[in-house]
């Protein structure tokens, strides 16, 4: 190459760095907008509001919450991914930015083209079954389940969280289960409170006041920690089943490309508001548990649970044709 063409090229990627550095540093400089790929008043939701609430003090800029829900998520999570990198969209990311790719044939984007930025926080997915039913733990239910012609397990759709709660029980412990998918979550409670199925799992913040009221019974949270809202009840892995194992989380993406400062700056805001005792405080006590953490521990956790959660579809088949 001609030295001088060299020296253009070296000016050109210098100026092209400057001007990365110099927009990271003014970051940012007008409201972002948070893309929630779920409807309003699920966990997601919440747990996007009040970390976009804590983390727009913290940037001095408003935060502005995007509901989009549709298509398993994939409506919201492709909008994003096709935003511009400049740190001023991000998605409220769920178990979904996993593990769409794995069971859906087709996807409107790559999974390159959303960066982990931070964990917000979780809700433990907790087993339900009706008030009377003759079973009080994980073990009798399961029991239960392979002693006749097996029980009616209700799920939210191909890929929700209470499907892979019915693969990790019967790929991993033998429980006999039929799947019945049903449109959300709340058609699936309803299910189980009129005994049409004989038990679901649902998010904690949704479980919580049935169990509260005795219209339902727990059996287990499927996540490693006990709920701080309801210490009462154990976790699988207390009970002898550490394979089931996942929560309904809520994190951040990035579209692929944003600066490197810009996603430090957005993930040290998010943990700062998860830390802030009014939000965590009000948090724990719908059931959801505040996280936050680092870019890198989240890169972790998405990483650990991409393994996870892919043996489940391979040892399961699970497709969303």
């Amino acid at each position: 190459m001609h030295p001088s063409r060299r020296q253009a090229l070296l000016a050109g990627l210098a100026a092209l760095l400057a001007a990365s550095g110099a927009s990271a540093q003014g970051w940012p400089a007008k409201p972002i907008r948070l893309v929630v790929p779920f409807s309003a008043g699920g966990a997601n939701d919440l747990m996007a509001r009040a970390a976009a609430d804590g983390a727009s003090k913290a940037l001095g800029q408003p935060i502005v919450v995007d509901n989009k829900p549709g298509a398993g998520a994939t409506l919201g999570a492709d909008i994003v991914a096709k935003s511009p990198p400049d740190g001023y969209t991000f998605l409220v990311s769920a178990a979904g930015v996993i593990s769409n790719s794995m069971i859906k044939k087709n996807m409107p984007y790559k999974d390159t083209d959303l960066v982990p930025v931070s964990m917000i926080g979780l809700a433990p997915s907790v087993i339900l079954v009706p008030a009377d039913a003759p079973y009080n733990n994980l073990k009798e239910f399961i029991a239960a389940s392979k002693a006749g012609p097996g029980f009616h397990w209700a799920t939210a759709g191909t890929g929700s969280t209470p499907h892979f709660v019915e693969g990790m029980l019967e790929t991993k412990y033998g429980a006999k289960l039929d799947l019945v998918p049903y449109k959300s979550g709340s058609e699936s409670i309803t299910a189980v409170l009129g005994k049409q199925v004989e038990a679901t799992s649902e998010a904690s913040i949704v479980a919580l006041p049935y169990l509260k009221s005795g219209k339902l019974k727990a059996l287990a949270n499927t996540w490693t920690t006990r709920i701080s809202a309801y210490p009462q009840l154990s976790t699988a892995a207390e009970q002898g089943f550490p394979d089931v194992r996942i929560a309904h989380w809520a994190g951040v993406h990035a579209p692929h490309g944003t600066p490197d400062a810009v996603l430090d700056k957005m993930s040290a805001a998010i943990d700062a508001a998860m830390k802030t005792p009014a939000i965590a405080e009000k948090l724990k006590g719908m059931g959801i548990e505040p996280v936050g953490g680092t870019r890198a521990s989240f890169v972790q956790f998405v990483d650990a649970e991409r393994a996870r959660l892919g043996a489940v579809v391979k040892a399961t088949g699970m497709k969303d044709e």
